[in-house]
């Protein structure tokens, strides 16, 4: 920490790091926000083929222009009740980074909203649950009007053995 600056000053500066344009989407009644520039696509749901022996949170793998990707269903993975889908439901494609390389895949969300300009001083720090939940994966709280929105880091949404699952099926199914 720079001499002459306070904690909370070092805070500030850290989350004005984080200002900028997020994708917002919903699960449920909870919005969430990704970094835009980590989303490559928003497509409609269309078929995914399941393939055996994955994690429940892996949905299976679509065929996009050609290229197999996998996807994972953001409900299950943050262990919310699995949902059909609806005309809103779609599948956000981004790119995860993974070691020195980086792996493309979907993840389903119920609806996405908007993409929004989210300041620095607009976001504060994830809440602190006494280290009974993993909140590793969330960047920030982003104060929108009456609003708040969990902004995520989608890198850390899985761990790196989730991703190298992910991975795996994607490669799998090619």
């Amino acid at each position: 920490m720079q001499e002459g600056k306070s904690a909370a000053q070092h805070g500030r500066t850290a989350f004005a790091d984080l200002a900028g344009k997020y994708l917002t989407f919903k699960l449920d009644a909870e919005e969430f926000g990704l970094e835009i520039l980590k989303v490559q696509e928003i497509i409609k749901m269309m078929d995914i083929t399941r393939v055996p022996r994955t994690p429940a949170f892996v949905r299976g793998v679509i065929n996009l222009r050609g290229k197999v990707i996998p996807v994972v269903d953001l409900r299950l993975k943050f262990e919310m009740e699995r949902r059909e889908g609806t005309d809103k439901t779609c599948i956000i494609v981004v790119t995860v980074r993974r070691g020195t390389g980086s792996v493309v895949m979907g993840i389903i969300v119920d609806e996405v909203s908007e993409v929004l300009d989210v300041p620095g001083e607009k976001i504060e720090p994830p809440p602190e649950f006494g280290g009974v939940v993993d909140t590793t994966f969330i960047l920030g709280m982003g104060k929108v009007g009456d609003r708040v929105v969990t902004l995520m880091d989608v890198d850390k949404v899985l761990s790196n053995q989730d991703v190298a699952e992910v991975a795996s099926v994607g490669a799998v199914a090619a």
